[in-house]
């Protein structure tokens, strides 16, 4: 089974897995954003946005299908997917390997999220490139919020504002893993 973990950025994707790694060690964390950097490193980007590549959608859905399979543990993917498109790309993906996909998706408000992207430091050390990316991700708030709409029926809804303990014992009862094997 895959537990994906959907939002804006800084929504509290990581902060969630993180919580959930604590609770549910056998589950393996994927973050396909890993994908993006190789393959940026590889061929150019033309749009800036590696998701915008059908080859990573393409290894994203593979890799994923392919750590279910290979390692039969449960596999965490914190990742902001919100093109329709795309989505229905890489779960449909998902779907044809035979992999159960629980899809979560954290909630949080636009002011709430310019506050935390305020208070974060992503390249510590380049307060221009910094900047930079602060802004990409304000810019990418609206479009993240409004994807909600957009998102497949089976989607779970979480209040991003609770308590990473909450969101995890949320995502734990609707994902119906067994932590203790």
């Amino acid at each position: 089974m895959i537990v994906w973990v959907n939002g804006a950025f800084d929504s509290g994707k990581s902060t969630l897995v993180d919580e959930l790694r604590s609770r549910w060690p056998e589950a393996l964390l994927y973050d396909p954003e890993m994908v993006g950097y190789v393959l940026r490193e590889i061929v150019e980007v033309p749009t800036g946005d590696f998701q915008d590549l059908r080859l990573w959608r393409r290894l994203v859905a593979d890799l994923a299908a392919g750590l279910v399979h290979e390692y039969q543990r449960p596999v965490l993917v914190p990742m902001t997917l919100v093109n329709p498109g795309y989505v229905g790309e890489i779960f449909g993906a998902l779907k044809d390997a035979g992999i159960e996909v629980h899809h979560f998706f954290l909630n949080v408000s636009p002011e709430v999220l310019v506050k935390r992207i305020d208070g974060r430091s992503f390249t510590p050390g380049d307060p221009d490139k910094d900047e930079r990316v602060r802004q990409w991700c304000k810019d990418r708030i609206e479009p993240c919020t409004a994807a909600a709409d957009t998102l497949p029926s089976d989607t779970v809804f979480l209040d991003g504002e609770l308590t990473p303990g909450e969101l995890a014992d949320s995502v734990l009862a609707c994902a119906s893993p067994s932590p203790n094997g």
